[in-house]
């Protein structure tokens, strides 16, 4: 018969040959899914004691769970989406103030995104607005390449233009958020109104438009244009464009949530990916952002944003709660509101 002695004895053998259980990240991921795996498998090769536990969310749809589970909180880190809604949940008091090591060894515009959350976001990436298009397409329709934003808005693109929902997408709030410092306000939503006759669908990721493009579903996606680039590098017929009177850019971002279960584990994700290391890494998983770590080598597919005719994006305004909440709804109202033809 096993005594309670042997039993104890013989578990605490078992754990000793098994190893002790390795500590747990809870991660949301608000790039294309082949970015996030691959930066979870780099991650766990190089930290063989943590196992990280992935989710893939667009940017709005993060926040909505990052907020939803403020008083219990179910994420340590959520990384990359556009900066906005990362610097309301700073706002908001959703994410942690953590001043990294390798916070000095960032671009300019990475601390700046530091500085103006209270360090409580940190620029990973940036990228330029814009969209691609199907040139099969439009050579066989025989549509004018898109110079300018007011080009979308040519009877001869009724339903070859899909863009996302802005409340679930940071690309499509960017959009938003762009027009509106290009035009004014009023202007812009007369824009996106006139523009939505030729809407054929608003999507739920950022990126989805432009990979309908590059299989022939729809003539243009509005995106970030390094994502139109990555479907260009597949060898998908799709050209970028940029528009002439002026396009914002994203500082894609990353945050420590508060009240974290795994803070340290979320800490040493948060320094890795900040090296010019792991940033290096990221054209191999289709990723041509510019990257945040100034000794890092930026794509040489990435678009130049030193030749694009870039806004100063307000992103203390643009981010902020009210601001935000004010033109989601107005959205819905004006715009989402609208049949799709």
């Amino acid at each position: 018969m096993t005594t309670l002695k042997g039993a104890l004895l013989g578990g605490a053998a078992a754990m000793v040959a098994t190893g002790a259980a390795a500590e747990e990240l809870n991660l949301i991921c608000s790039a294309d899914v082949v970015i996030c795996e691959k930066l979870v498998t780099e991650f766990e090769a190089s930290h063989s004691d943590i196992d990280v536990n992935m989710v893939r969310l667009s940017s709005g749809e993060a926040y909505a769970k990052v907020r939803a589970e403020a008083r219990n909180p179910q994420t340590d880190l959520w990384w990359g989406g556009t900066g906005d809604p990362h610097l309301q949940a700073a706002q908001d008091g959703l994410s942690a103030e953590y001043k990294s090591p390798m916070l000095e060894q960032l671009a300019d515009w990475a601390q700046g995104q530091a500085e103006t959350s209270g360090f409580k976001t940190v620029g990973v990436y940036s990228g330029a607005l814009g969209w691609g298009f199907n040139k099969e397409i439009f050579e066989k329709k025989g549509i004018a390449a898109p110079q300018c934003w007011s080009d979308l808005l040519d009877p001869a693109l009724k339903g070859e233009i899909q863009i996302a929902d802005p409340n679930s997408s940071g690309t499509a709030y960017t959009a938003l958020a762009t027009l509106v410092q290009i035009m004014g306000e009023d202007e812009a939503f007369d824009f996106l109104k006139k523009m939505h006759a030729n809407v054929s669908q608003y999507t739920k990721s950022g990126s989805a438009p432009v990979k309908a493009a590059a299989r022939g579903e729809t003539g243009l996606g509005i995106v970030f244009q390094h994502d139109a680039v990555s479907q260009a590098v597949e060898g998908f017929p799709i050209e970028v464009g940029s528009p002439c009177e002026g396009t914002g850019y994203e500082i894609g971002s990353m945050s420590l949530i508060e009240g974290a279960q795994n803070p340290d584990e979320a800490k040493a994700f948060y320094d890795w990916v900040l090296t010019a290391e792991v940033q290096n890494m990221m054209p191999d998983a289709g990723s041509f952002q510019l990257p945040s770590n100034a000794s890092a080598t930026p794509p040489k597919e990435a678009p130049d944003l030193s030749k694009i005719n870039l806004i100063d994006y307000d992103f203390a305004e643009y981010g902020s709660a009210e601001r935000r909440k004010e033109l989601l709804a107005r959205w819905d109202s004006e715009v989402g509101s609208l049949p799709l033809q």
